[in-house]
């Protein structure tokens, strides 16, 4: 953990909705470094996989959330079931009285439809792809709003694939997926101006290309030998630990003015230039700003300025 942010959201609450590996695990574990009870949901559990049949679960999330020094409360939710989320919330109020953030990085897809077009992709499995990645964010904001609103200060964050400034302007892989990471944009939009007026706080921030378990195996390597994979995939040169968008949640949950981001598309990258932390090897990677930077070269821009 950075210096600066030991214990830094002691007595904090926070819910990390699809914690269960990736960014939300990373996220989890960063928040429980700084001191903070942490929720960590999601569909798998050790009694039952989630449909990405992976072996990670939310009992060794809420383990590595108390290693860090915080305090991790594993429930397994289906943020597609309100009932479930319902009761998540009033658990939550029930135990601690507050909840003080909110991360929304619920998605759960078991693959993405590559450059498919609408008509040449799965229906239904678009249709359930964006039930993912919409409508679980919608539920489980319509149900813990209501509780972070009642402390001052709370912060919704809503987890992405891509900024504005980028996505905005591009195609992203395929109809069903373009659209998903659209809308989760425009709910860190849309919720900053609606929890204003509450004195509460909502965005967007994405990770950049991101040394989660799936990418790791999908590249052959280990988060020990990763740069191994910079030869097949020049781009991953400047890939990031989940801890490091853990860090940028962190950084924001302190800072007393985070309204200034009030529904702003955010990075990790951008936010450690600001808030000064690292990445666990002490490196600052700032995937996004080298993806523009390549674009407007129109070829390979060194990385050592976006490292």
């Amino acid at each position: 953990m950075e210096p600066q942010f030991a214990n830094s959201l002691a007595g904090k609450v926070a819910l990390v909705a699809g914690a269960t590996r990736g960014a939300g695990r990373g996220i989890a574990v960063q928040l429980g470094a700084a001191g903070a009870t942490v929720y960590v949901t999601g569909r798998s559990s050790g009694a039952q996989r989630s449909e990405m049949d992976r072996p990670e679960t939310i009992e060794e999330t809420a383990a590595l959330v108390d290693q860090a020094g915080g305090k991790g409360i594993p429930m397994r939710v289906d943020h597609l079931v309100p009932d479930e989320v319902r009761a998540l919330v009033a658990r939550i109020e029930r135990e601690q009285g507050a909840l003080h953030l909110l991360v929304n990085d619920i998605f759960g897809a078991t693959h993405i439809e590559w450059n498919k077009a609408v008509w040449e992709s799965d229906l239904d499995y678009g249709l359930h792809t964006l039930r993912l990645a919409v409508d679980t964010h919608a539920i489980t904001s319509h149900f813990a709003i209501p509780l972070l609103l009642k402390a001052p200060g709370g912060l919704v964050v809503e987890i992405n694939d891509g900024t504005a400034e980028y996505n905005g302007t591009r195609y992203r892989n395929s109809f069903f997926y373009d659209i998903a990471k659209a809308a989760v944009l425009r709910m860190g939009f849309a919720l900053g101006h609606e929890l204003a007026p509450h004195g509460a706080t909502a965005l967007s921030l994405t990770p950049g290309w991101l040394r989660s378990e799936v990418m790791l195996e999908t590249f052959g390597v280990t988060e020990a030998t990763w740069r191994d994979a910079i030869s097949r995939v020049p781009g991953f040169a400047v890939a990031e630990s989940p801890a490091y968008v853990g860090r940028a949640v962190v950084a924001l949950a302190r800072d007393p003015q985070v309204a200034r981001w009030k529904g702003q598309s955010l990075s990790s990258g951008q936010l450690a230039r600001v808030y000064g932390f690292t990445d666990l090897d002490g490196s600052q990677p700032d995937a996004w700003g080298h993806i523009l930077a390549e674009e407007a070269a129109g070829g390979p821009v060194d990385v050592a300025g976006y490292r």
